[in-house]
């Protein structure tokens, strides 16, 4: 319902665009994913992932193992004459991006699904994975903050 072409000089499907897309990425998307992911978080299940090994695992292995793996390839193909960081992109730019990667929302909880029977282990498998998913978020996004206001 919106005009695709300007109305009056205005490019007014462009403006309700940007003015909607923080809505969109910050609340609806995130809100979509995690109905759409049937994580339960009643019945004791967030207290219950708490004190699991499981929920841990995921969580270390999302964003420490991740992290370190996308920063770890990128340290090689850098340091090996593969390939290099786009101009105006620092070191500390490709580390947040790397943390970032640790969000594997979907792709883990499918694997969550494949490598369990047991409900109770997937429910905390999903827990671990959004747990995850919250922490690599606020690192990759603190550290790409701090690289920028560094790089003023």
């Amino acid at each position: 319902m919106t005009p695709a072409t300007p109305v009056g000089g205005r490019e007014v499907l462009v403006e309700l665009e940007h003015r909607l897309h923080p809505i969109s990425a910050l609340a609806i998307v995130p809100l979509f994913a995690l109905a759409n992911a049937g994580v339960p978080l009643g019945g004791g299940v967030i207290g219950d992932a708490l004190s699991s090994r499981l929920a841990w695992a995921v969580v270390v292995g999302l964003v420490i193992g991740k992290t370190l793996g996308i920063a770890g390839g990128t340290l090689l193909g850098l340091r090996g004459g593969w390939g290099r960081l786009p101009d105006g992109v620092a070191d500390g730019y490709a580390g947040g991006v790397a943390m970032l990667g640790g969000i594997g929302f979907t792709v883990s909880l499918f694997i969550a699904q494949l490598a369990y029977d047991d409900p109770a282990a997937i429910a905390t498998a999903k827990i671990g994975i959004l747990a995850a998913s919250v922490i690599a978020a606020l690192l990759g996004a603190a550290t790409l903050a701090r690289t920028r206001n560094a790089s003023r």
